[in-house]
């Protein structure tokens, strides 16, 4: 585990977006507000770390529903592509395009690889106000698992006041 300088901390209000779930659907980070959010980024869909790492994340999907976070995974594939690895993969979680312009919200999360054109392989934790509340970025060719995340979501549910929701 490892948060090189250009991640945004822990503490830094999450950049707002809006990115494309579908041709003609979008999300935006701030209609979610109220609830924790799990940003997965990852390169892109079909290679062989990715399948993995969001098939353990959809694997444990209801440890999120537990803790009421809205999971979304994001990468600079289209949204057709995204359209076709969800469902060659039975994804139930949302998969976002941050395809044009390319990486845009990867390069405002401080995640994105130049060089390869790709988002990092990293993972932020957004409290329900919308401040990162922990992240991750690992190795390109390493699957995380989703330990470190359900950790931060443990600790973030352990902050809420009484008789809230978690």
């Amino acid at each position: 585990m490892s948060t090189p300088h250009g991640a945004l901390p822990p503490g830094t209000r999450a950049p707002d977006f809006t990115l494309h779930s579908t041709p003609d659907q979008t999300v935006s980070l701030s209609e979610l507000r109220g609830r924790p959010v799990v940003l997965i980024f990852y390169p892109a869909d079909w290679s062989p770390v990715c399948n993995d790492e969001l098939a353990v994340f959809n694997e444990l999907l209801p440890e999120f529903e537990r803790f009421d976070a809205i999971l979304l995974g994001i990468s600079v594939d289209g949204v057709w592509c995204h359209n076709a690895f969800s469902d060659a993969r039975n994804l139930r979680f949302t998969l976002l395009s941050d395809f044009e312009p390319k990486g845009e919200v990867a390069k405002t999360y401080g995640v994105y690889r130049d060089k390869e054109g790709v988002s990092e392989r990293a993972s932020f934790v957004i409290d329900p106000e919308g401040i990162i509340a922990w992240n991750e970025v690992s190795p390109v060719g390493i699957n995380p698992g989703a330990g470190g995340v359900l950790e931060a979501l443990e600790k973030l549910a352990s902050k809420q006041p009484a008789g809230s929701a978690g």
